[in-house]
């Protein structure tokens, strides 16, 4: 078996002039479409600059990757197509296998890790992939699938590293050449998200050895930036976790090919957090009435912050490269855009224990509205309440907190606080002091039968659970508060709990939210 299928980083990383070349050769329009370039009217008006969206979740399967997967396996010698190929993916890089083995008449077999939603596995099914489930993550799949790979003889098709793949990326930069100088002119700045780096790759490369003038704008979340560390550290990074909102672009280590196209044709760089791509697909959605998944949204997020931090001229442009989204995801996205948009305040905030205290909190309020307020009763002169209050403009916050201090209020600003956004606002009123050595953690569990009756097998017996509760975001992953009673001299096994368990945990018994609600 030639082992450079499997690792397609052996080759040399092609020039720039060399993916132009690629490029414009490429295979992608037996399968693809040119996406439209769509003006993003309403977000232009709030920027005060133009904006648009390189619609490629308007694609087949409703991502770029189709692109890539289909221009590398339109390059398969007869030999390959014979045996078939491999992949191990989670989503689109799936589907864009499974699409183009369809097409080619290629058998495809697709690793996928037990935790991928139904609609994603189904999706390959559906086009005739032999889909197998292995592992919680994209690494244990991805393990497993080079196995098969060197068992069954198939031809790897990695989901970015490969130069046919970027090549195929790239055609979205040989479409914005077109679109963008043909309606607006001079130079402008496109923003592109980033996982593995295919894309970006692909597309910079080529706009900037066309036009060096164009700028070019990568795009992480805060929780899953590789590319972003590697660059400054000048050599690829690996992450020891990644964050599992924006699952799509959720690598640990970029590639190797696209880190050094990164690095020589990427201008700048940034990241934004889960509340900010929640309020980007609001804003795709408000302009589109198209719903993208949030790796989707990931460049319209990177382009706001962007705007607020730099002055620059000429059309800003964002590629929309997904709408693959859970329809169960969309209670949590639409709970936290707001809060990403920074017009919604959540608030901890102290008032007295007697009849209309309430009403008295509420006038101090003015006009404003408010979006959640959680209380129960509590034995004292005060009670604590947890408080969401609807904000006019981004920047009223401050000045809600002054006139709530004004009025005597002492305030805790959780506005920011994860904890308090993902699970604590749906506890709140339940304090238990007499839960003692309680070890306050939140968990990611792979969302898979068993993964709770394996947490709980995994607690010793002496051990109470004294606070647990749980969401589900629609994705691969469930966010878990728990608090366990562990006496001091058994944290040493309670370390070592928590290390076997290989559940991702963060100790969280000196978050704000917790300490005023639930302790």
């Amino acid at each position: 078996m030639n082992q450079t299928a499997t690792t397609p980083t052996a080759e040399p990383t092609p020039t720039g002039l060399q993916l132009v070349q690629q490029v414009l050769t490429s295979r992608v329009y037996d399968v693809a479409i040119e996406t439209p370039l769509q003006h993003a009217a309403q977000l232009s008006e709030r920027l005060g600059q133009p904006v648009y969206f390189k619609r490629e979740d308007l694609q087949p399967i409703h991502s770029f990757k189709l692109r890539g997967a289909y221009n590398r396996m339109a390059q398969l010698s007869a030999e390959e197509r014979e045996r078939g190929v491999i992949c191990a993916s989670a989503g689109n890089h799936a589907q864009g296998v499974a699409f183009s083995a369809q097409k080619l008449g290629v058998r495809a077999v697709i690793v996928m890790p037990a935790t991928t939603p139904d609609i994603k596995v189904n999706a390959c099914r559906v086009r005739g992939a032999d889909v197998r489930l292995h592992g919680d993550s994209y690494s244990d799949a991805a393990e497993y699938a080079e196995n098969l790979q060197l068992e069954l003889g198939l031809t790897y098709v990695h989901p970015y590293d490969d130069p046919a793949v970027i090549a195929g990326q790239g055609t979205v930069g040989l479409e914005l050449l077109r679109q963008v100088q043909s309606s607006q002119g001079g130079p402008y700045t496109v923003f592109v998200p980033v996982g593995g780096g295919g894309l970006i790759a692909g597309v910079a490369a080529f706009l900037k050895s066309v036009n060096p003038a164009i700028r070019i704008v990568g795009v992480e979340p805060e929780d899953s930036d590789a590319m972003t560390q590697s660059i400054r550290a000048g050599e690829r990074v690996k992450l020891d976790t990644v964050g599992i909102f924006v699952d799509g672009v959720a690598v640990k280590q970029v590639g190797r090919h696209t880190f050094r196209l990164a690095q020589q044709y990427v201008d700048d760089w940034v990241t934004v957090t889960t509340d900010e791509v929640c309020a980007a697909i609001k804003d795709v959605f408000d302009d589109t009435r198209a719903v993208m998944e949030p790796a989707g949204a990931l460049a319209v997020a990177g382009l706001k912050r962007y705007v607020r931090q730099h002055d620059l001229t000429g059309p800003l442009v964002a590629l929309t490269c997904g709408a693959n989204v859970n329809f169960d995801r969309l209670r949590h996205i639409a709970e936290r855009a707001e809060i990403g948009e920074q017009r919604e305040a959540i608030l901890a905030v102290t008032i007295p224990e007697r009849p209309g205290a309430f009403r008295a909190f509420c006038q101090s309020l003015g006009q404003r509205n408010v979006t959640e307020f959680n209380y129960r009763y509590a034995p004292g002169d005060h009670a604590r309440i947890f408080v969401g209050v609807q904000l006019d403009h981004k920047d009223r916050r401050q000045a809600l907190l002054s006139d709530l201090e004004q009025g005597g209020y002492p305030i805790t600003d959780l506005t920011g606080d994860e904890t308090a956004k993902v699970h604590v606002r749906h506890m709140v009123g339940g304090r238990a002091p007499e839960a003692q050595n309680e070890r306050i953690y939140s968990f990611e569990f792979p969302e898979r039968p068993g993964a709770l009756l394996a947490f709980l097998s995994a607690l010793h017996s002496n051990w109470n659970i004294s606070l647990f509760h749980y969401r589900n975001h629609g994705s691969a992953h469930g966010r878990v508060l728990a608090g366990i009673q562990v006496p001091d001299h058994e944290m040493e096994d309670f370390g070592r709990f928590l290390n076997d368990l290989g559940y991702p945990a963060q100790y969280e018994g000196e978050n704000p939210a917790y300490r005023l609600f639930l302790k």
